[in-house]
Formats: structure tokens, C-alpha cells, sequence
């Protein structure tokens, strides 16, 4: 969390900027949603998928997709005045986790995209933030031609914690990805404010 006076609007001298991953399996999403919502133009580390990487990165359900992630995505949305949200996508394959650990230092929050077609590639982004007590969200990405679950399917399959919000969104909608980044917020504001209740109570 870094707090920016020099980019406050006039008379505002407690702009906030947050910091928000936005996390998920391969080829859920994240590449797609920070470049939707961000009102600049997004910092993307993709590579064309090799033939080197066959055998090593599951493409089973996403056979389209012909890049990866292999570093992070970056992007900046202002969701009101005197509130922006710095987000950094995190690569979605085993062998790049090592830079969640530099990514998540002083996040308030993440995403967890969520494909229905391939759920069960959540659990590693999920057990990570769960462990580490940083609040999440898990947006569902509705892909065409997917089944469709229920918030309530998807938040059972998963096994998620009580009270661990599920949204539905189209990871290429602006407006569906900042609900989405709304809904973390808020939740992650609650979060917070309970622990530090906790902690003088």
C-alpha cells in the first residue's frame, strides 16, 4: 500500500494507490483482465508458447492459446477519486512461483480467476493466499462454449473459507473486471478492519 500526494486531484492530499494481484491457472484470464480494466497502456511479459515447453505447460482445455506469462502483467485503474489500484498479474505456471513471493509483498489483495474448465488449476493460487492471510476473491471467468456453474458450485469445489467472495465476470469487460476489483476492495477492507480489531481488542 503507498500512499501518493503528488497525484492527488486538487484540494485531495490522501490519494492511495493499492496493490492488487491478480492470480489464477493458465490461460484463465490474466493477461486479458489487467488489459481491459488498466487506463494505461498495461507493462506485458508474454512469450510465444515453444515446442521446448510441450510436455511442460498443460494446454488441455485452452488449446488456442499460444502464449504465456512469464514474468507478471502490470496495469493502474482508478476506481474513484483519490483511489487507484496497481495490479500485478502473476504467471500462471508452476516453475515461475518463485516471483509470487516478491509479487505479494504489501498487497492489500488478489484476484483468483477462475476457468471452469480447468478449476481444479486454482487450488495452488487459493492455498497461497489462504496460508498467507491475504484476502482474495475468486472471479469466475465465463468463457463461451463453458458450462456454467453458480457461485455457490464453484465456492464448494474449491473449499473455500466461509464468507470467500465468488463473482462471475467476462475477464474482457472493463466494467466486469472493475466490479470485480470493487468487490475485492470492499472485501479486503473488511478484512483487515477485523484483524486490527482483533489485534486491540
Amino acid at each position: 500500500m503507498v500512499s501518493e500526494s503528488s497525484s492527488a486531484p486538487e484540494g485531495d492530499n490522501t490519494a492511495l494507490a493499492l496493490k492488487i494481484l491478480v492470480a489464477g491457472g493458465f490461460g484463465a484470464g490474466k493477461t486479458t483482465l489487467v488489459g481491459a480494466v488498466s487506463e494505461i497502456r498495461p507493462l506485458r511479459t508474454e512469450e510465444l508458447l515453444s515446442q521446448a515447453g510441450t510436455g511442460v505447460d498443460d494446454t488441455g482445455g485452452v488449446d488456442q492459446k499460444s502464449t504465456t506469462t512469464v514474468a507478471m502483467d502490470f496495469g493502474r485503474i482508478t476506481i474513484r477519486s483519490g483511489l487507484s489500484l496497481y495490479l500485478f498479474g502473476t504467471p500462471g505456471q508452476d516453475r515461475f512461483w518463485f516471483l509470487w513471493d516478491e509479487l505479494s509483498q504489501g498487497a492489500l489483495g488478489a484476484v483468483v480467476l477462475a476457468d471452469t474448465r480447468r478449476l481444479g488449476d486454482c487450488f495452488p493460487a487459493v492455498d497461497y493466499f489462504e496460508h498467507r492471510r491475504i484476502p482474495f476473491v475468486v472471479a469466475v471467468n465465463c468463457f463461451a462454449g463453458a458450462r456454467t456453474y453458480g457461485a455457490h458450485e464453484v465456492s464448494c469445489a474449491l473449499d473455500l473459507e466461509r464468507g470467500t467472495p465468488v463473482v462471475l465476470c467476462d475477464a474482457r469487460d472493463r466494467d466486469s473486471g472493475k466490479e470485480v476489483l470493487v468487490r475485492l476492495v470492499e472485501y479486503a477492507g473488511r478484512m483487515h478492519t477485523a484483524r486490527l480489531l482483533d489485534s486491540v481488542g
